[in-house]
This record gives structure tokens, C-alpha cells and sequence, in this order.
């Protein structure tokens, strides 16, 4: 079996994780996105795998090579150019404009293929989605499910018919002109056939382009609504409840790494942690390397990167740290995700180490010593009523 992994594309969306990382290989549980799906893609007996790259295009062939250690081939297909000075200059071309590039290179879509895009983590059973697609005649099948009416606009909405062949494909519809709440998980089964429509040399979206066109032209179109897990990292937001989700153990086939040294908490190698006046409550992780100093308080579901360093009375509640990132004394993160010089809250805003001004780190300061006092002082009269 074949398979295609989208992976060219800048991931606007999870900015500024992208600016340094190309999306698939944003990490959950320490490990990048499109590890998962190599590992998915192998078990259920796929061996050659094609990826077309583009942002940042080198941090995911150096990390996956050839694709050896996971049993499977992996080949690589750049979207852009070099210039006469060595400079390589990435130019995105459309998901399907990506795969029409691939097969007129060297004709790699020469039997029925799946296609994934690199930003989720799935489970679905590969094999029986393709048993489906085959019974059906299908020349090309979509991977649907249903979501909140509110949530439609982000994804590319599946219209059907009572046998399941879709006759219309909306991507990211206004809610009030969506005609149905089944969306595409971005999983596709195509045909060779399907490679023949997408026009040479130009750029070709599957979502906006390709799919219109199936269904306009009554092609043997078909929607598979199957149940399995998928966690999509459309965004920042999707990116914190993903994490939050893998944490508290609400997606069974992924466990959290380390050593679990006491109920909800796992550690890497060599961490450092100064439990006097500190609080930890899980689940957290706390990667190898990490320093956590006196009187911090660390509420789960957290992640911390390796490397990364704890000061005194910091307190993180429910955020993700990426490695080595450093927390100054008293400072708090409320549902942040720290990226490098970034943090980001649950809802997206952003905000550069710069923006913080000495005020907010002084309120900070100020907000934590008042708690302290006052957690001594209800402590102090508990204590004189235990002793009257």
C-alpha cells in the first residue's frame, strides 16, 4: 500500500509554533505530529510513503531520512526553486497541485493511494476504510464526521446523498450558508484516475478545487463517516485541547513517556525538583533535564519541555512549555502555551517576551506574595483553633 502526507503548507494558523517549525512537526508528547502517522500509516501495512515539502522543508527530511526507522520508505517532493546563489526558495503549489508534481516526476500514484494531511493524530482503521472505498467503486472516498454547527467554517463541509456519494463539497462555508455539519478529516482514498484531473502547473487546492470539481462532474464521489479518534491541530487553541485530551488519558493509544514517580506525574531522566512549598497536581510531565525550585506550583494537566527551568513561587496551571524554556520567580502561566520567546493563551493571542512590561512581572510578584500571606495566616488561626 501507498500513502501521501501533506506537508507542505506554512500553518498560518498555529503561528508561532510555524515560525520555527514546520507544522507536522509539532511536537505532542514530545514527538512530532507526523511521527504518529508514519507509525499509523506502517501498522496498517502501508511501506512507501511520498511527503511533499516546502516551509522549512529540511527540518522534516533530516528528522525522518528515509524513513528506515520505521520500517517504511519515505520520499520527499519540494515545492520551490534554488537560485543561481545556492538560496532555496520555497513555493507551496496546492495540495493537488503537490500530488500532480509527484506523479509526472516519476508516477507514484499507480494504484489506489491514501492521503493524509500531516497535522492530526488518528486511529482509523486504514484497512477497512479502503475495503469500503473498493466495495463502493469509489474513484475517490473522503473520511467525514460530524461537528458542532459552530465549528463548520473552519473545515471543508460534505454534502451527500442517502447512499453516501457527496454531490457538493463546501470549503470552510460562512455557518449560515453551510448545507451540512459532516466535514473532511482531511483522509482521502484516491484512484489513479483522480491524478488526471488536477491541471499541470499551476497551483491546485483538493478542498476548494478538486473536490468541487469530482462532484460537479458526478464522478464516483463517496463520503465514509467512520468512528475513530482525531485530533485535529488546525490551530493554537486546537493545539492547547489536544494536549489537555492526550494528558488526561482521554485518547487511549497514546501514553505519556518517563517515569511515573508518583500518582499523575512522569518524569524524564535527571530532573531536579526542590519539594519544599511546592505543589504539583496532575497529570504533568516534566521532561528530562528540568529544574523546578522551591515553592512552585505546577496544576495539570501541564507539559515542560526538557531543559527547561522553574523558579522559585512561579506557578503554571494547565500550559505547555516547550523546552528550555526558563520561568521567572513568582511569574504565573494561566492556559499558555510558551513557544521560545512567545506565549500564547487558549484563545490565540500572542504576545513576545518584549511586550511584557516590568509592571506586569512586579503585579505578578506582588499577587503571589499576597496568596502566600494569606494561606499562612487562615494556617495559623487553623492551627490556634486546633491548639484552644
Amino acid at each position: 500500500m501507498k500513502a501521501m502526507i501533506l506537508a507542505a503548507g506554512k500553518g498560518t494558523r498555529v503561528r508561532p509554533l510555524t515560525y520555527d517549525l514546520p507544522k507536522p512537526m509539532i511536537p505532542v508528547l514530545g514527538k512530532p505530529v507526523m511521527a504518529y502517522l508514519i507509525e499509523h500509516l506502517a501498522k496498517n501495512g502501508v511501506t512507501e510513503i511520498m511527503v511533499n515539502v516546502s516551509h522549512l522543508h529540511e527540518k522534516i527530511e533530516d528528522y525522518f531520512g528515509e524513513g528506515e526507522q520505521f520500517g517504511v520508505q519515505i520520499g520527499y517532493s519540494f515545492e520551490g526553486y534554488t537560485k543561481e546563489d545556492g538560496e532555496v526558495v520555497a513555493v507551496p503549489i496546492g495540495s493537488a497541485g503537490g500530488m500532480k508534481k509527484i506523479q509526472e516526476f516519476g508516477g507514484f500514484f499507480d494504484d489506489t493511494t491514501i492521503v493524509l494531511c500531516g497535522d492530526a493524530l488518528i486511529d482509523l482503521d486504514l484497512k477497512a476504510a479502503l475495503l469500503e472505498h473498493r466495495r463502493k467503486g469509489a474513484m475517490a472516498s473522503v473520511i467525514t464526521r460530524e461537528v458542532p454547527w459552530d465549528k463548520v467554517s473552519s473545515y471543508g463541509v460534505v454534502v451527500t446523498d442517502q447512499n453516501g456519494r457527496i454531490t457538493q463539497f463546501q470549503e470552510k462555508p460562512k455557518q449560515e450558508e453551510a448545507l451540512s455539519n459532516y466535514i473532511s478529516t482531511g483522509i482521502y482514498i484516491f484512484e489513479p484516475e483522480v491524478i488526471d484531473l488536477i491541471p499541470s502547473g499551476v497551483e491546485f487546492d483538493i478542498g476548494s478545487q478538486l473536490f468541487p470539481l469530482l462532484a460537479e462532474k458526478g464522478m464516483p464521489f463517496y463520503a465514509q463517516a467512520r468512528p475513530f479518534n482525531w485530533l485535529d491541530i488546525g490551530s493554537v487553541s486546537d493545539y492547547w485541547e489536544v494536549l489537555q485530551n492526550v494528558l488526561t488519558g482521554e485518547v487511549s493509544h497514546m501514553k505519556v513517556p518517563g517515569i511515573q514517580i508518583q500518582p499523575g506525574l512522569w518524569t524524564g531522566l535527571n530532573t531536579s525538583i526542590d519539594w519544599e512549598g511546592t505543589t504539583i497536581q496532575g497529570p504533568v510531565y516534566i521532561g528530562s533535564g528540568v529544574k523546578i525550585e522551591a515553592g512552585s506550583t505546577i496544576i495539570g494537566p501541564t507539559w515542560i519541555g526538557h531543559g527547561s527551568h522553574i523558579c522559585e513561587g512561579a506557578e503554571i496551571i494547565r500550559s505547555v512549555l516547550f523546552e528550555y524554556t526558563r520561568v521567572l520567580n513568582d511569574v504565573t502561566l494561566h492556559e499558555t502555551i510558551v513557544f521560545k520567546d512567545y506565549s500564547i493563551d487558549r484563545s490565540g493571542e500572542m504576545k513576545h517576551s518584549s511586550e511584557y512590561s516590568s509592571d506586569e512581572w512586579r503585579n505578578a510578584r506582588d499577587r503571589r506574595r499576597t496568596r502566600r500571606k494569606e494561606v499562612a495566616q487562615d494556617t495559623d488561626t487553623t492551627l490556634e483553633k486546633v491548639s484552644a
